[in-house]
This record gives C-alpha cells, sequence and structure tokens, in this order.
C-alpha cells in the first residue's frame, strides 16, 4: 500500500505513454501472428502473447543496463525480425495448417508473439529504465515499471485487435506489416553498439537506407515465396 500512497504518477504516465508509442509495431506483430487463428481462439492468443511479452519486457528492463554493454544485442534481435516479417508474410490461410491442433496453433502464434517482442523491445526497454531511473531507488523503481507495463497492456491488446478487423478486410496488410518489421531491423542492425565498434560511427546515418532496404527485400521475398507456393 505504500507504493501506491508514495507514487509519482507523472512517472507511470511516462512508462505508459513510452509503451504505447513504442509498442504500436507489437501491437501489429501480435495481429499478424493470430490472424489464422480460429476467431475463437484470437482473443486468447493475444492475451497469452501479450502476457508473456510483457513478463518477459519487465525482466528485461531490470537487466537493462547490463543489456547496453551487450555487443550485437540488437544486431542479433535486427536478424531475427527478418526472419519472422518473412515467415509471417508467407504464412496463408491456405497452407493446409488446418489439419493441425488448434492448440498447437495457438501455441505458436503465442510462441511467435514472445519471441518478436524480445527482439524488438531493446528500444523499448532502454526508454522505460531511463523514465523509472527518475524515481529513487528506495521508492520501488521495480513497482513503477511493473505497474506502468501492465496499465499499457489493455491499450496494446486494443491495437492489435483493431490490425486484426482490418486484416480480414484488407489482406494488403499483412505485406505492409511485413515490410514494417524489416524497417525496424535495418535501423536496429545499423545502430548496433559492436558493429558501430568495428565499422565506425559513420554507419548509423545509413540506418534510415537500411531500414528501406530490409523492408523493401523482406516484402518481395515474401511476395515471390507466396506465389511459388500457389504454382506447386
Amino acid at each position: 500500500m505504500e507504493f501506491f500512497t508514495t507514487i509519482d504518477w507523472a512517472v507511470i504516465a511516462q512508462i505508459i505513454m513510452i509503451d504505447v508509442l513504442l509498442g504500436g509495431d507489437n501491437a501489429v506483430v501480435i495481429a499478424l501472428a493470430c490472424r489464422n487463428l480460429h476467431p475463437n481462439q484470437r482473443r486468447r492468443g493475444i492475451m497469452w502473447g501479450t502476457a508473456g511479452a510483457i513478463i518477459l519486457r519487465i525482466i528485461l528492463v531490470i537487466f537493462a543496463v547490463t543489456l547496453l554493454k551487450i555487443p550485437f544485442l540488437k544486431f542479433t534481435g535486427g536478424i531475427l525480425l527478418l526472419w519472422i516479417g518473412y515467415k509471417l508474410m508467407v504464412q496463408t490461410e491456405d497452407d493446409g495448417d488446418h489439419e493441425l491442433e488448434a492448440s498447437d496453433k495457438l501455441w505458436a502464434a503465442v510462441k511467435t508473439i514472445i519471441v518478436a517482442d524480445i527482439a524488438m523491445s531493446v528500444d523499448n526497454v532502454i526508454a522505460i529504465a531511463g523514465a523509472a531511473g527518475q524515481v529513487d531507488a528506495s521508492h520501488h523503481q521495480f513497482g513503477y515499471i511493473v505497474f506502468g507495463l501492465l496499465v499499457s497492456i489493455p491499450l496494446i491488446v486494443g491495437g492489435s485487435q483493431i490490425v486484426l478487423y482490418l486484416i480480414d478486410r484488407f489482406p494488403i496488410i499483412v505485406t505492409l506489416g511485413a515490410g514494417l518489421l524489416g524497417w525496424i531491423a535495418g535501423g536496429m542492425i545499423f545502430t548496433d553498439p559492436g558493429l558501430i565498434q568495428y565499422l565506425g560511427n559513420h554507419i548509423e546515418a545509413y540506418s534510415t537506407a537500411a531500414g528501406v532496404a530490409a523492408a523493401v527485400g523482406v516484402m518481395a521475398l515474401g511476395e515471390l515465396a507466396k506465389r511459388s507456393k500457389r504454382k506447386k
């Protein structure tokens, strides 16, 4: 109870805003991962995937200072996102996945959500840790982080539901979503501290171009793979 009586709502508001603003792309990933689930399972997939992602994000925030020192963390996350974007685009409802047990499809979607969220949340985690750092360590920094992230959950879930609704009516959103992951991945790779250490600070200037190239590449490869599947 002491936490709620001494809480600094300005810091909580910052954490929520960071998570919502930087979590918009996470809502897209959640929607893409759950789009092939039966309508009755979509809500469960979103809830379980978001819950798992939030729990792991809390753990990552705790170790944010250490994570900043790990070279090639963002590089690895960017490569992982490129693969996830490609796989999400190639997956279609006519792949024969209907023969799988519903539970298998559900937990596969949950796993995709969690893995993608980990890869995409490096900047998010660092920003949240910075916001919580405004509070003295004796005033429950961890409590601020957990409370702020828990409050943001319904906002992220709501965003995912909206994206799912649009995907059902405009399939092109799947392609654009894969492109978004490529864009984020390109930027992550070219701003990785380990890569900068070896190649120099000048490579950061190419992060935007790398994002564009990665986005186009993921969409093009995904489209080629889908056409190849149709021919078979």
